[in-house]
């Protein structure tokens, strides 16, 4: 699918939740999205795990320190 010009933007909040929530809680998202949709997950630490699941399924992501800590991790679908 070629990127729309505007995506909506799923948010998924996993700061602050103990193992494994966050990313049983981005897991249940990426397999809910739709076309023309992306997300936006927010973890208080980096998620390398998720980093080796998105690989292996060719999402694309792009991870952005943000500046009251923690990380922002925007995940677009292959």
């Amino acid at each position: 699918m070629s990127a729309p010009e505007e995506w909506e933007e799923l948010i998924v909040d996993g700061r602050g939740l103990p193992p494994p929530e966050p990313m049983e809680h981005v897991v249940a998202a990426l397999d809910r999205l739709q076309p023309g949709q992306r997300l936006r997950f927010l973890i208080h630490r980096q998620p390398y795990p998720l980093y080796d699941l998105l690989s292996r399924h060719h999402y694309r992501y792009e991870t952005t320190p943000l500046a009251e800590g923690g990380f922002a991790i925007l995940i677009s679908p292959p």
